[in-house]
């Protein structure tokens, strides 16, 4: 796909949404970090119907680790993967706590130290909570990637670097939720909207459903 393709999906895009952001509920970094880190392998939905009840309780460092494992399994318990969340999200809020003064870092190295923040994590974290240019390739991201040809890659790390490289600079800080949105409602795994697509023109997809 050339540059000029590139440029006129993201115009696109920024014209029918102008201002994209994630769907998880949050009104703070710590608050993002925290649902960002309760997502993995779960729907936002999911996330949303258990910080909607955690939030109000407990929204810092110190209070949710006050709650302790075990009364923090009690908000996240519909979660997936829920005890080994609960023990990450526990022991991050003590590193905040001691390293940070119970601040988010806005550093991705410091970030990643944190239980249970991988790569992607720290990459939401830094875009979405501090407005960096960086892209958390999920599931959504790599398929429309792939499919568009927008940023083609075998892993999701060669998938990060060419979208990094090729999207237009205008377009790099909300390029990470046009992508996903567009994975999530339009360009899904088994049968893609390509009727509904406002990028189907320009898609390199082969097996468009028109």
């Amino acid at each position: 796909m050339n540059n000029d393709k590139r440029y006129e999906i993201f115009r696109r895009w920024r014209e029918d949404n102008p201002k994209p952001t994630t769907e998880l509920n949050f009104s703070n970094a710590f608050e993002l970090l925290v649902a960002v880190t309760l997502s993995a392998q779960s729907t936002d939905v999911g996330v949303n119907k258990a910080t909607d009840k955690l939030f109000p309780v407990a929204n810092t460092p110190e209070t949710i680790y006050a709650l302790g494992e075990d009364g923090l399994k009690e908000y996240i318990k519909t979660i997936g993967l829920y005890n080994s969340k609960a023990k990450n999200v526990i022991a991050a809020c003590k590193m905040l706590i001691d390293l940070h003064d119970s601040v988010v870092p806005e550093d991705r190295e410091a970030l990643e130290a944190l239980p249970g923040v991988g790569r992607k994590t720290a990459n939401v974290v830094l875009n979405t909570a501090f407005g960096h240019p960086t892209m958390a390739v999920d599931t959504h991201i790599f398929r429309v990637s792939n499919r568009t040809g927008i940023g083609k890659g075998k892993n999701v790390v060669e998938v990060e670097k060419k979208l990094v490289h090729f999207i237009p600079k205008e377009f790099m800080v909300d390029a990470h939720h046009w992508i996903i949105l567009h994975g999530r409602y339009i360009c899904v795994a088994r049968k893609p909207k390509c009727v509904a697509c406002l990028i189907s023109d320009l898609c390199d997809f082969k097996e468009k459903l028109l």
